[in-house]
């Protein structure tokens, strides 16, 4: 990326995002800036397909759908759950693992949109069966980490991308209510509690989402 030119002013921003948790993640996170989130949901913008190969090229790509449709500057986040016995999946489809019964699942080499329902017990359990399935050896090996991906694009093209990481081990059964996605199933390193039983003020402060906006902080305010 090249050296950022730019700043974001105060005033309304498009959050590429029909996930009602993360626009409250990102709201609580960019509101001390002054910023007036407004979601793809709220101004009926389409989703579109996620033909990126990593976490950047999915969040730029719908930030720069968001932002061609709107006309105004747009943020994207692309996020997933890595499990080092897995192999880092399901990564990038971490949503697709949550598809409901009733839909599609697209192989893994094969990109494109989610579609129905996601329901992320159902992800959770499916991690928690393919780790097992690789025997005793490979079930001890919990660890894992999450990754965010920001992208800021202008309606004249220009774009910002920045990551975050939070590392951590896996637990089963998952615990909490509070966050969303694979929360309840993560416990961040040098804590006992899952992101699930986590007040979302704590978990503001350490989480993946958290280290990829301090960087965006940094550099754009």
């Amino acid at each position: 990326m090249t050296e950022v030119s730019r700043k974001l002013e105060p005033g309304r921003l498009v959050i590429a995002s029909h996930n009602k948790g993360k626009i409250r993640e990102i709201a609580a996170l960019l509101g001390p800036h002054g910023i007036e989130p407004v979601s793809a949901a709220d101004l009926d913008l389409p989703e579109p397909e996620e033909t990126g190969t990593s976490f950047i090229d999915n969040a730029d790509l719908k930030a720069r759908a968001a932002c061609d449709l709107s006309g105004m500057v747009a943020l994207a986040d692309d996020s997933g759950l890595c499990v080092e016995a897995l192999g880092n999946r399901p990564g990038i489809f971490s949503a697709r693992w949550a598809l409901n019964g009733n839909s599609h699942v697209p192989p893994e080499d094969e990109p494109g949109h989610v579609e129905g329902d996601r329901d992320f017990m159902r992800a959770m359990q499916r991690v928690h069966d393919e780790i097992q399935a690789l025997g005793p050896e490979a079930a001890e090996n919990l660890n894992a980490h999450f990754v965010c991906a920001l992208a800021v694009v202008w309606p004249d093209g220009h774009s910002e991308w920045f990551e975050g990481r939070v590392d951590g081990t896996l637990v089963w059964p998952p615990r909490g209510t509070n966050g969303f996605g694979y929360d309840p199933m993560f416990v961040p390193a040098g804590h006992d509690q899952t992101f699930g039983e986590m007040d979302p003020d704590a978990k503001h402060r350490i989480s993946h989402r958290a280290d990829a906006f301090r960087k965006l902080v940094e550099a754009l305010f």
